[in-house]
């Protein structure tokens, strides 16, 4: 395997018993962004100074002996709304196109304590308000796997970057789809941890009570070595869980054979392409020859949930609404037009919402205590054309993964097969609130069982 599609524990076995150094590997992924931006366009900025500079200490700290864990030296990207200091962020956003932070966000300084390296800023749909990252000010990103194509959103970028081999991994947030469709459409993994898992400290926020920042990597043992890294209490965010985070590798390889995968098909089986459908319709046979027992199952109304959600999402008036009023030219018109269509349900509306959501989350708990996790198309629909959008596909894209923003649990996207054009297609597992660990370790299951892991976009791959 060429060694930017090698994993997160392969290169760092290689860093230690020196194969290759973080300078190497940080020179040779920089190379590799500069040779491919005007085709994919996934980047807004790249660090390349500080990317060296990181990487030496990195390489000068384990000849010292001091190794940081798994982390260390491994160059990763950061979606362009997490702060980071001395550093461009711009939200994806003309509005915010000149701010630099003078402090980083709580998860930037976990991974530059963890030794990881910073590659750069990823591009984005603007200010993640969208699931195709077709941005008007930055352009549009593409999808590695056919350019023609747009690779989800809002956290584009951070999924076209990993694809493609242009960092080991990336950081995205996750408001209604953000981390895992882009994922999907992108042929990697994507997931979202339980609500407030990982501090949300410095990340521009969107919709409050349901933004998450999670990690997009090409394995689930990668995510799994991104999250362990980045969650746990955060003492200047008094929302974080107070306990610390469970060990995440501890039984990721442990045998799930006697689980509960459970089939929830109205709603989430509903709408989208016939071919997704089916292809994930195929996937789920892995988990009955891994001896895991597979039911389909009744589930609260999620149409009425969804409606809820797009009611939440007025909470963007907090987030944007002061900006937009003092410089309404600094925010594209499609931007305006979303902004107006939710902000409407500011009020009563919302608070009903508000009051609903605590009902639903009380059904699918009910649910959730009779299997492990749940099972569905991340997306019923896959990446389209960047210059035709079929109208359907707005709410095809999230309706499915937004649910588990308006409950707040883990949720995970993993590849399962691709369209006769070429085009992958996501599985998405969802398990109760907390346990993100099994998630992660019926994820690691199906992955083994299966080759999609070993897929690369072929123009990215030979170069």
């Amino acid at each position: 395997m060429r060694i930017e599609y090698a994993s997160i524990s392969e290169v760092a076995a290689m860093l230690r018993n020196r194969t290759t150094t973080a300078v190497k590997l940080t020179k040779h992924m920089l190379d590799r962004i500069a040779e491919t931006h005007k085709e994919l366009n996934a980047y807004i900025t790249v660090t390349s100074d500080l990317a060296l500079e990181q990487a030496q200490r990195a390489d000068l700290e384990l000849s010292e002996g001091l190794d940081r864990g798994p982390l260390h030296g491994i160059p990763v990207a950061v979606k362009d709304l997490i702060d980071t200091q001395g550093v461009l962020t711009t939200g994806g956003s003309k509005h915010y196109e000149n701010r630099v932070p003078d402090k980083d966000a709580i998860v930037i300084s976990r991974l530059k304590e963890a030794g990881a390296v910073l590659l750069g800023k990823t591009g984005l749909h603007e200010l993640a308000f969208g699931s195709t990252s077709i941005n008007p000010f930055f352009g549009a990103i593409s999808n590695p796997w056919n350019l023609k194509y747009h690779p989800g959103g809002s956290s584009g970028g951070s999924a076209a970057a990993v694809a493609a081999g242009l960092a080991y991994a990336a950081l995205g947030t996750d408001t209604g789809c953000s981390v895992r469709q882009p994922a999907q459409c992108c042929g990697i993994v994507g997931y979202k941890p339980t609500f407030n898992l990982v501090s949300k400290a410095g990340v521009m926020p969107l919709v409050s009570s349901m933004d998450h920042v999670g990690p997009i990597t090409r394995s689930v043992r990668d995510t799994a070595l991104v999250l362990q890294t980045i969650a746990g209490p955060d003492d200047s965010n008094s929302l974080t869980y107070s306990e610390t985070a469970e060990d995440l590798l501890e039984n990721l390889d442990t045998p799930i054979d006697g689980m509960v995968v459970a089939i929830p098909r109205d709603y989430f089986f509903e709408g989208g392409d016939k071919e997704v459908i089916e292809i994930v319709e195929k996937s789920l046979d892995v988990f009955c020859d891994l001896g895991v027992r597979v039911q389909e199952v009744s589930f609260p109304d999620c149409h009425i949930a969804y409606e809820a959600a797009n009611a939440i999402f007025s909470e963007i008036v907090d987030a944007n609404g002061k900006a937009l009023k003092m410089n309404p030219s600094g925010f594209s018109d499609e931007f305006i037009s979303r902004y107006e269509s939710v902000a409407r349900y500011r009020g009563k509306a919302y608070d009903s919402a508000q009051k609903y959501r605590q009902d639903f989350k009380d059904q699918v708990q009910a649910v959730m205590n009779d299997c492990d996790v749940l099972a569905m198309p991340t997306s019923t629909v896959v990446a389209a054309r960047i210059t035709k959008q079929p109208s359907s596909h707005v709410k095809e894209r999230r309706k499915n993964a937004c649910i588990f923003n308006f409950t707040g649990q883990p949720s995970i996207s993993i590849p399962c097969g691709f369209t006769g054009a070429g085009l992958p297609v996501g599985l998405m597992l969802s398990g109760g609130l907390m346990k993100d660990s099994t998630v992660l370790r019926i994820a690691q299951a199906f992955e083994n069982s299966s080759s999609w892991r070993t897929y690369f976009p072929p123009a990215f791959s030979q170069q």
